[in-house]
């Protein structure tokens, strides 16, 4: 089938975060991580079913649902996976939330590495957690874990790991062996991982498949909550669906006593959209995979020629990570706002002097972005 990317919807009046925040002033979002591509064709198709059937009840989670689930994440991450392992949630964000507060008490350590998407560094104070973080490093290709600062940053009352894979906003997927030492290294320190998995469904490279850490072997799936959903791979964020894999059944409960009374059940429409993007959106995620790759490309291009810029090549997600400390820029997210391009400051995921740049969009819309970019550091 034929998918038209090229196709830049017009967003600026009707209401929505990414394209609002910049309401009237001609600068090009490419900040927060949604994409700027219409929906798969089987989903709208499944979205305007459910509405024509025009009963919008209560509703569980169906079966044909959680086969859809099931199927997708065995045949895309090679994990087989129980329907009793699945609970529902209206977002990721929630689900390390949740992990936050299920897991612990007051008090206690939650671990992640920076820099990070930015809710990582809120939840554990919202749970009276404390929050314990190392930086990655970067050696000149991609970035790493420092194994040794990672362990020093815990302490004895660390009760939760919380990962990123694929990473936001550094684009890497942590490969087998990184895992493995994470995995190893709950083990000897008895932690809970809560593994943010939400950009599985976008590892760019087909030779660098993703790996969930639950699907290591059993003894790491039992102290694991993986945290996946429909809405970064097919565009559909604001259906608000998610779902949290919790193979241990004593961890599965506690996740969902943390719930009772805060946490809506999803809505109908988000998990009409998830069955059809697990079960027919296979080949539009293909041709967006493809048309990514060639975004991707642009940025590094276009980055290598600009002055004082550095960034590599993601290996998954649709964001690339900038380093502008080269460039003298105090605030480069504002600079570059200035100049047009609305991207993520680096600050809000624990690393300043960086900016985050979502190439989920039309080429022509990208290529103007580096334009004004470059154009901003070479006057």
């Amino acid at each position: 089938m034929d998918f038209n990317f090229d196709r830049q919807p017009d967003r600026r009046d009707v209401p929505g975060e990414k394209w609002g925040r910049y309401a009237g002033r001609d600068i090009l979002p490419l900040w927060v991580a949604d994409m700027d591509f219409t929906a798969p064709p089987p989903v709208l198709a499944a979205l305007q079913a459910r509405l024509d059937h025009g009963i919008f009840g209560y509703t569980d989670p169906w079966p044909s649902l959680i086969e859809a689930v099931i199927t997708g994440i065995a045949r895309d991450h090679n994990w087989l996976i129980e329907p009793d392992w699945l609970v529902w949630l209206p977002g990721v964000v929630s689900g390390f939330n949740l992990a936050c507060r299920a897991v612990g008490e007051a008090g206690d350590g939650v671990f992640t590495a920076t820099p990070v998407y930015p809710p990582f560094l809120f939840a554990p104070e919202n749970s009276d957690r404390r929050l314990q973080t190392c930086a990655l490093t970067f050696d000149g290709q991609r970035w790493l874990w420092d194994r040794d600062a990672t362990a020093a940053a815990m302490d004895a009352r660390t009760r939760l790991f919380m990962l990123c894979n694929p990473h936001n906003p550094v684009g890497r997927a942590f490969d087998r062996d990184e895992l493995r030492w994470i995995a190893n290294l709950a083990e000897q320190r008895d932690l809970i991982i809560c593994s943010d998995e939400i950009h599985c469904g976008l590892v760019l490279d087909d030779y660098h498949p993703h790996i969930p850490i639950a699907a290591l072997d059993n003894t790491v799936a039992r102290r694991t909550i993986t945290l996946m959903a429909p809405s970064k791979t097919w565009n559909i964020p604001a259906l608000y669906c998610a779902f949290a894999i919790i193979p241990d059944a004593s961890l599965r409960a506690r996740f969902k006593r943390a719930m009772r009374g805060i946490v809506p059940q999803v809505n109908v429409l988000g998990l009409t959209a998830t069955e059809a993007a697990y079960r027919e959106g296979g080949p539009w995620r293909t041709a967006l995979l493809a048309y990514l790759r060639e975004n991707r490309q642009r940025v590094l291009e276009a980055v290598s020629a600009m002055p004082g810029l550095q960034t590599c090549s993601p290996e998954a997600t649709y964001l690339a990570w900038i380093d502008c400390r080269a460039a003298g820029l105090d605030d480069p997210a504002g600079f570059f706002e200035v100049a047009g391009v609305g991207l993520s400051d680096g600050k809000a995921f624990g690393m300043p002097g960086f900016v985050r740049l979502n190439f989920g969009c039309p080429s022509t819309t990208l290529d103007e972005a580096l334009k004004r970019m470059h154009a901003a550091l070479t006057p």
